[in-house]
């Protein structure tokens, strides 16, 4: 089953260093496989696979790691120095402080901090603002992914976040962040900054520079790439129900569902609803998620694709695509060339 796909607005934050710089970005969309015309539709998405190949383009053609939207460039390789800096530390919490200090050391680099807040609750904070040049706050978003999920790397073990707060309003695509981050989300905070519990500091690390070595090669795609972590009880719903459709183009009640997560099915309504979604929602974005995949990465027939994913009826299919992206799945196929 594909993974999530990304929505159109982070393709757009991905692009302005570039055209900052000059860089025409019509070639390097259409090597990534991404139709230049999807952009001026908001409710447009690509999927993962897409989405590494724009950022690896975009990462070569500007010669920066913060690709051009940073308030100096960061020189490839310095991202992979910070890393072997803090490899060698005793425990996780050396290993941030060294990594923080090292940014530190060139001008115009990101302020990045760690903190504790309350009994037991350690806060990595993105302070200062990169708004001058992050005008769609990717790189910041990006800098607070990319250090929580290193951080997991360095211990081996995904370190759970309690919530992560962002200190700008809320930008149109707000219900994507649960997902992305796995913990509640709020805007308009005082500060940017993910919490997690401050027992994680003393685990040790338990990666070597071989181990490094492999990581840096991915990086930092395997990094930025959206995780399932069923931290929520929207993402174990989701989890569920992409599982059910590998499997059948049934898909389970929520009635179904509530069983195999031992709760009432009033309960789990009530829950997704607290996480600012619902039952209806998630069955949606996996069959989406799983529609754009299909059209972008296989040449399965459209009608094939729509009862696989349980459609009774092509016109059905039609019009959910097009509700769900703004497009048809034919005009989506055919813009790929």
């Amino acid at each position: 089953m594909a993974k999530r796909t990304i929505t159109v607005h982070h393709v757009r934050a991905l692009l302005r260093g570039a055209r900052r710089h000059g860089i025409d970005t019509v070639p390097l969309l259409q090597a990534a496989g991404i139709p230049p015309l999807l952009l001026g539709d908001d409710r447009a998405r690509v999927t993962s696979a897409q989405f590494a190949l724009l950022f690896r383009a975009l990462y070569q053609a500007t010669g920066d790691e913060f690709l051009g939207l940073g308030p100096a460039p960061s020189r490839p390789g310095t991202f992979a120095m910070m890393c072997y800096a803090s490899l060698g530390c005793r425990d996780l919490g050396a290993a941030v402080e060294r990594g923080t200090a090292f940014y530190r050391l060139f001008p115009g680099g990101p302020d990045l901090a760690l903190t504790t807040a309350g009994p037991g609750e350690a806060v990595f904070a993105v302070r200062g603002d990169l708004q001058a040049r992050d005008e769609d706050r990717f790189l910041t978003e990006c800098l607070v992914i990319i250090w929580h999920r290193l951080c997991s790397w360095l211990v081996g073990r995904r370190i759970p976040l309690l919530r992560a707060r962002f200190a700008y309003p809320p930008p149109p695509h707000e219900d994507e962040y649960a997902g992305l981050f796995g913990c509640p989300v709020r805007f308009g905070a005082e500060a940017t900054e993910a919490a997690f519990p401050a027992h994680w500091l003393a685990a040790p690390l338990v990666r070597g520079e071989e181990d490094l070595e492999r990581m840096l090669r991915r990086s930092p795609f395997e990094l930025l790439s959206r995780r399932a972590y069923g931290t929520t009880v929207a993402e174990q719903v989701h989890s569920a129900l992409a599982r059910a459709l590998r499997a059948s183009p049934r898909l389970p009640s929520l009635g179904e569902i509530a069983v195999r997560l031992a709760v009432s099915p009033a309960t789990l309504r009530r829950r997704l609803q607290q996480e600012g979604t619902s039952y209806q929602r998630l069955k949606d974005t996996v069959r989406r998620d799983a529609a754009i995949a299909g059209l972008v990465e296989g040449n399965e027939p459209v009608a094939e694709l729509a009862a696989r994913l349980g459609f009774s009826e092509d016109t059905s299919f039609h019009r959910a695509f097009r509700r769900w992206t703004g497009t048809t799945p034919g005009a989506y196929r055919g813009q790929r060339s």
